[in-house]
């Protein structure tokens, strides 16, 4: 489904923290069929990757020692109405909200349950132009300790309403945005190490999760969660070839 505007809370775009860029473009490129050329060095070098000619994701050089995670950017109004909002409510701001030419301007934070996330207030650049589509982001999902906490966070700085699926700990919650889902939740596997934060994860459509499985292992990348049926279809955790986590879900829709 191509995109062309998101409205102000909606997840808009996401992008990798990269210690080796160019062998991360390497890897999607060959998994997802994305293009992602070498960036403006005016733009500390941030690729932006397309699949058949619309953007899908960034990858960003590391600057300083981290690890290779992916973000995700909820589209705002202002960044800095965000940022307020974000400290008001007991979260962190991580980068102080910053405008990239006529691009648009970016901020960091932290919620309330140790989870990082970006805002993206839209200069030229209005988000994703493809989604739902195989080689395109499918979803966005928080895995955290405290479903409560980030429920009432998450409330107060985009409006969300949380709708709870099942009850007890392997409950899980939809965000939504009025009458539109914009993401979800669930509490931390008990398989999940004891080490790895609070964070948002993004899902990635394919056309089938146990051949994208494979060859993510081929491109040297590992299979943390192997295919497994899910309600919305068919989903893995696998690792890139530079050790960031995202998952992969043929859905059943």
């Amino acid at each position: 489904m191509e995109r062309t505007t998101y409205s102000h809370g909606e997840p808009s775009w996401q992008d990798q923290t990269s210690p080796d860029d160019a062998k991360a473009a390497e890897f999607y490129s060959a998994l997802f069929g994305w293009d992602c050329p070498s960036g403006d060095p005016e733009f500390g070098g941030y690729r932006q990757c397309s699949l058949n000619g619309k953007l899908v994701a960034g990858i960003n050089p590391q600057t300083q020692p981290g690890p290779t995670v992916w973000n995700i950017y909820v589209n705002v109004d202002s960044a800095s109405d965000a940022a307020s909002l974000v400290t008001q409510n007991g979260g962190q701001v991580l980068l102080e909200p910053m405008e990239i030419g006529h691009v648009g301007t970016v901020a960091m934070f932290m919620d309330t349950t140790g989870a990082a996330f970006g805002v993206w207030e839209p200069g030229t650049h209005r988000g994703a132009e493809v989604r739902n589509e195989p080689g395109a982001a499918c979803w966005h999902e928080l895995v955290t300790d405290d479903l409560d906490a980030a429920t009432t966070f998450y409330s107060a700085v985009f409006g969300w309403e949380g709708k709870p699926h099942g009850t007890g700990p392997g409950g899980y919650m939809e965000f939504k945005l009025g009458d539109k889902t914009v993401g979800g939740m669930m509490s931390r596997p008990p398989t999940m190490p004891a080490n790895v934060p609070a964070h948002w994860a993004v899902y990635f459509a394919v056309d089938d999760a146990d051949a994208a499985a494979a060859k993510v292992t081929e491109l040297g990348g590992k299979v943390i969660v192997g295919p497994t049926d899910i309600q919305p279809g068919r989903f893995a955790v696998v690792l890139d070839s530079t050790g960031a986590s995202f998952n992969i879900l043929k859905s059943s829709r």
